[in-house]
């Protein structure tokens, strides 16, 4: 499979287009970006020794804060960094469409409002 960033916004695609259409009627103004690597402000502020180690990141107000009396300020973002979803892919051999569904789920589980911890114990009883 190749790994131009169109190809890689595809698999975002199609990943997306397996979520449950309950779940996904509540993410249709979240939009979904594919960058290279986390910025730098996003590696400092989460305190990553590497760009790496970020695969994945949910930027907004989740469902749970939000009212409907509330202007939002900015739009809601899941970004997919692909060079460390690819290396993780390389490292683990594991498919890069698996891993990015992962990761794409694994960010709608925070626009839900979703920890980490909800998350893992979700997969585990799954």
């Amino acid at each position: 499979m190749s790994d131009a960033p169109d190809t890689f916004e595809d698999l975002a695609h199609a990943a997306f287009a397996t979520i449950p259409g309950e779940l996904a009627a509540h993410v249709t103004d979240v939009v979904i970006r594919i960058e290279e690597f986390p910025d730098d402000e996003i590696c400092r502020d989460m305190g990553l020794g590497s760009p790496y180690e970020l695969l994945g990141l949910y930027h907004g107000l989740s469902l749970d804060l939000k009212s409907v009396s509330q202007t939002p300020e900015n739009v809601d973002m899941i970004f997919l960094y692909r060079r460390p979803i690819l290396a993780y892919c390389e490292d683990t051999g594991e498919d890069v469409a698996h891993a990015v569904r992962h990761v794409l789920i694994h960010e709608i589980g925070h626009h839900f409002g979703f920890s980490d911890a909800d998350m893992e114990r979700i997969e585990g009883e799954g």
